[in-house]
């Protein structure tokens, strides 16, 4: 069993300790391509940095396992067996972003490992990256615009997205900051989540939704934006989606698997679904012949949506800032699993 976590998270230079530096691997690849002011207070803490492109498979965390005081990282897989393999070195978790779900959050509390996340650092980007999706699908853009540059006059006949039913899964920051454009567009909105803020609701004329079968059943665009959960795991469906509204649109900046893809595949063929935009998929970066890559009326963009030079400095600086006061044992650090 690893020793408590107090004992492991704290200065680099402990008292009476033999001088050492701290090893860190960092896997996010957007952290580490986008330029900003995260780069030099990196610089600046004298840690050896590892710098791996994730996401890094379990077979590779194991590899590397063992050798770090921290991880900063993206979406790698962080299993119990990577936990336990790291430890005692492993000091602290910091993920460069919200969404948890490829961490083993039991493991890390039954191990005393904190985990940090930055929550509040990229619902703008991402909203507007679901605009891009809807627009792009209701208006053909990306279809029309690719056959231009090959020589064809493709003039398809699209949709308006006023008047519009949006339909929003997952009323967080991101989902607020959808409903705020949906409304400037236009557009109706409803939504479910399980922890509702009335205020903002009552604000911005969003109708409350008792259940996610109610969004599914009433909205002409439905808009992911939910944590992955036992819950939420394979929502979309075969048989939720045959009691949506024909021509559904269905945007996706959650998580690849809120979605069965055979069965999105299936009813994209059939036009049951009218669109699908996504920018996650449930394998990352997937294989050639992923059924969603060749399916008709889809986008998919390589999980950039919240990858801008406004919002990547931002989640770069929380997640180091977090990391930085973890390690000295000051100051704030957002911590996803309560150990800190």
């Amino acid at each position: 069993m690893a020793e408590n976590a107090s004992q492991r998270v704290g200065c680099a230079y402990a008292p009476g300790q033999p001088h050492f530096i701290m090893r860190i691997l960092l896997t996010t690849c957007s952290y580490q391509d986008t330029p900003g002011p995260h780069h030099d207070l990196m610089a600046a803490q004298g840690w050896e940095i590892v710098r791996e492109r994730g996401p890094l498979t379990e077979a590779r965390m194991l590899e590397l396992a063992g050798d770090f005081d921290a991880f900063l990282c993206g979406d790698d897989a962080i299993t119990r067996a990577v936990i336990e393999k790291s430890l005692p070195r492993l000091k602290v978790i910091s993920k460069y972003g919200i969404g948890l779900d490829k961490i083993d959050i039991p493991a890390t509390k039954e191990l005393k490992v904190p985990v940090l996340f930055t929550p509040g650092v990229n619902h703008t980007t991402v909203a507007e990256h679901t605009f891009g999706l809807l627009l792009g699908l209701s208006k053909h853009i990306v279809t029309t615009a690719s056959a231009a540059r090959r020589g064809e006059w493709l003039r398809l006949t699209g949709h308006e997205i006023f008047e519009k039913t949006l339909g929003i899964i997952g009323f967080g920051r991101i989902g607020k900051e959808v409903a705020i454009r949906a409304k400037a567009f236009g557009m109706p909105v409803i939504a479910y989540d399980p922890y509702w803020d009335e205020t903002f609701a009552a604000a911005h004329g969003v109708t409350r939704c008792a259940t996610i079968d109610e969004v599914l059943t009433a909205s002409d665009v439905v808009s992911l934006h939910c944590n992955l959960s036992a819950e939420t795991r394979g929502m979309i469906r075969r048989e939720k989606l045959a009691s949506m509204k024909d021509g559904v649109i269905i945007i996706n900046c959650a998580r690849g698997e809120v979605v069965e893809t055979a069965d999105v595949v299936e009813a994209l063929h059939s036009g049951k679904i009218g669109g699908y935009g996504a920018d996650v998929l449930d394998v990352e970066p997937p294989p050639a012949d992923h059924p969603l890559l060749s399916a008709p009326n889809c986008i998919i963009t390589p999980h950039i949506g919240s990858r801008t030079y406004e919002s990547v400095p931002r989640q770069a600086m929380k997640s180091l800032t977090n990391l930085i006061n973890a390690l000295a044992g000051t100051g704030e650090a957002n911590c996803a699993n309560g150990v800190i």
